[in-house]
């Protein structure tokens, strides 16, 4: 008798290509209507529905439900994190048109990561900030520094109340579009969340790319020797 978990269930689900569209999207840790993901996937409300049940019986998603609307969103990070790390062996997508190409540069270039920083921004930052000392780099995390918690309180970001989060502290997550890592867990939570509320990152609607703002660039320079290319 096999008594291992059955992969292959979880493995149809994620092939549908509506299912995966559906469940790329909401890789931004925000909640969509069924209309909302439907136009993602690019099929009726009717079949976003039906999809957006068969996750939910399989415990992918969560469901709130907000006067005549539900709205869903990826049940975890660890759901997040396995489909990342299928981004990493898929092949890239078609591009036929401007407006993908746009979109696949500014996804690229920043976006999030369930709740952390991904891409070009979110891998240079991990980068600058073993390079200062902030973080040193293990196998699979990053730990943080004695020097590095008195740098993160200048943020806004308390270390030992982080750490408290029932969650991974702050693990290496492998970008699928630079092939090395950004940070993730509850520290790249807390630095996300520290960029937004500071003004640095702008979220951008019905996408994963995000936006630095003006003052974010100059204090992104400032602080980490990041530069940011105008598009």
């Amino acid at each position: 008798m096999n008594v291992n978990p059955n992969i292959a269930e979880v493995a149809k689900l994620v092939t549908d290509p509506s299912r995966a569209a559906i469940l790329t999207a909401l890789l931004d840790d925000r909640y969509y209507t069924a209309t909302e993901l439907a136009g993602y996937a690019g099929i009726k409300q009717q079949t976003a529905s039906f999809h957006l049940s068969k996750l939910l019986d399989a415990e992918m998603l969560t469901c709130r439900k907000q006067g005549r609307h539900r709205y869903y969103r990826l049940k975890n990070g660890k759901i997040a994190q396995s489909l990342e790390t299928l981004l990493n062996i898929a092949p890239p997508a078609e591009i036929r048109s401007f407006r993908q190409s746009a979109e696949d540069r500014a996804v690229r270039k920043a976006r999030t990561c369930y709740d952390h920083l991904a891409g070009s921004l979110g891998v240079t930052l991990a980068d600058r900030l073993v390079e200062m000392g902030v973080l040193k780099e293990e196998e699979t995390a990053f730990t943080v520094t004695e020097e590095g918690e008195a740098f993160l309180k200048e943020l806004g970001i308390d270390v030992r109340e982080v750490k408290k989060k029932r969650r991974s502290f702050c693990h290496k997550c492998l970008d699928w579009s630079e092939r090395r890592h950004h940070i993730a867990g509850a520290l790249g939570s807390a630095l996300l969340d520290a960029f937004i509320r500071m003004g640095w990152i702008e979220r951008r609607p019905h996408t994963r790319a995000v936006a630095v703002t003006p003052a974010g660039a100059k204090e992104l320079y400032r602080l980490f020797h990041i530069s940011i290319e105008k598009n």
